[in-house]
């Protein structure tokens, strides 16, 4: 594990042939860049929308192959209700916008987390924008939208126990890769590197089962100003690092 705060710039160039292959981002800071020029949360957000563009377009002329960012928790309805109003309005704006750009630019779309709650307009913009990309070959954008992780693995269980319920599967035959089989990253490889923005120091109910064996890094920029020199970097300090998955 790396901590840094500092977000310090890292000398040399990156390792084409050592890039972390999937990327995890919680995409911390909107709400207090806002407040810190004096304007509403929704400008933070938005900012953040186009700040997510940049890096996802960044990441994959890189050729980073996943991509998984923490757009919207199940514990964010606590929100104002103005607030989330806002958000899920942005979202599907978003994917309704972003899908024939990221069709245009060869990047996979793919949404994960729960569908309960989002409003039928919400599920069709899903929808679409999965169904548009699902072909490409580029990046897979991974986009948890009310996403838990405890939920995640809640849901995961309950998958095996309906299946050992109708016999398709016994309780001997339950491992890692059963459960893993049955999370909405699914297929994917486990992410290699989890990037904080804003300073805070904590996962936040993000991907437990996934990030148990990837390199953090915590900066203190506020997720409107990360830049593609930023990604840059953490790929650096990704790459001195020895990764050893529990051996000594």
């Amino acid at each position: 594990m790396y901590i840094s705060i500092k977000g310090e710039t890292m000398e040399g160039k990156v390792d084409f042939n050592n890039l972390p292959e999937h990327i995890a981002i919680i995409m911390d800071g909107n709400r207090r860049w806002a407040k810190a020029q004096g304007k509403p949360a929704s400008f933070g957000h938005k900012a953040g929308a186009k700040t997510l563009e940049k890096i996802v377009r960044y990441a994959n002329k890189r050729g980073i192959k996943y991509i998984t960012v923490y757009a919207f928790s199940t514990e964010n309805w606590k929100r104002a209700e103005e607030e989330v109003k806002t958000l899920m309005s942005l979202f599907q704006s978003y994917l309704d916008d972003y899908s024939k750009r990221a069709d245009s630019e060869n990047i996979k779309v793919k949404i994960i987390g729960s569908r309960d709650g989002l409003s039928e307009k919400m599920k069709d913009s899903i929808s679409k924008c999965m169904e548009r990309t699902k072909d490409n070959t580029g990046i897979t954008f991974n986009i948890a939208l009310n996403y838990g992780g405890r939920d995640e693995i809640l849901k995961a269980v309950k998958n095996i126990s309906e299946q050992v319920k109708e016999n398709k599967l016994s309780v001997e035959d339950i491992t890692e890769k059963t459960i893993s089989n049955n999370l909405y990253t699914q297929g994917q490889p486990d992410p290699d590197l989890l990037i904080r923005t804003s300073g805070e120091i904590r996962l936040s109910n993000f991907l437990p089962w996934q990030l148990v064996y990837s390199e953090f890094l915590f900066i203190e920029k506020y997720w409107p100003d990360f830049s593609e020199e930023d990604l840059e970097n953490a790929i650096k300090i990704y790459q001195q690092r020895n990764r050893k998955f529990g051996a000594k």
